[in-house]
């Protein structure tokens, strides 16, 4: 059986009742917080920062899972780990030395992520996959919430599988944008581990029961 992890996206919560949020996931059948930084250069967006992810830590109770969708993201690698992410995912396309990058990253105790945009191929990770604890596959186009899913997203999924299979690599597959309980079985099906759900937990009338759902409908 497989249990899926669900990963509801702060960034898509009431950030007049952050606390209320947190204490939601911190009490539904969630396994991840995750948390989306972007800088407005990389993504044509700004969400939050240090202060707000510090915030966030002092009350979550289950994995940080941080995103980051910023330029030379090097620059706070440590930052991040004193601030309590437990996985740090950087995006391929901001990465000059994604091997050095993916190093900083385990050397200050975290867990190592790579993100990929929609047009990223997977074949570019190859020489790294071993390397990569977690591999984000974005299923939007970075940078907003509510968008819709990318059919192509499946495919790049069973890519991904292939490759971690063919490497004897033990990577995570994420998948981050758009889904919801239309998409996200077929997603586990195509090999997904992780799940990303924003604005279809934190819009639902009943966030808790939302999750529970996501839950049940991807143990497979």
């Amino acid at each position: 059986m497989k249990n899926t992890i669900i990963a509801p996206s702060v960034l898509a919560a009431d950030f007049g009742n952050l606390q209320r949020d947190i204490e939601m996931i911190n009490a539904s059948e969630a396994d991840w917080f995750h948390i989306d930084i972007m800088d407005g250069i990389f993504v044509p967006n700004i969400s939050y920062g240090m202060p707000v992810l510090e915030a966030i830590s002092k009350h979550a109770k289950k994995t940080i899972d941080v995103h980051l969708m910023i330029i030379d993201p090097d620059r706070y690698i440590k930052t991040f780990a004193e601030l309590g992410a437990n996985i740090l995912s950087v995006h391929y396309e901001a990465c000059t030395h994604l091997h050095r990058t993916l190093q900083a990253i385990k050397a200050e105790g975290m867990k190592a992520g790579v993100a990929i945009n929609p047009h990223t191929n997977i074949d570019l990770l190859e020489d790294t996959i071993n390397d990569i604890d977690l591999v984000c596959i974005m299923s939007v186009n970075p940078g907003f919430g509510g968008q819709s899913f990318i059919e192509n997203t499946y495919t790049k999924v069973r890519k991904l599988k292939d490759l971690i299979i063919r490497k004897g690599a033990s990577t995570i597959i994420e998948v981050d944008g758009g889904v919801t309980n239309q998409n996200a079985k077929q997603l586990v099906e195509a090999g997904a581990d992780a799940l990303v759900a924003g604005s279809y937990v934190f819009k639902a009338t009943d966030p808790i029961a939302t999750i529970a759902d996501l839950k049940k409908l991807t143990t497979i």
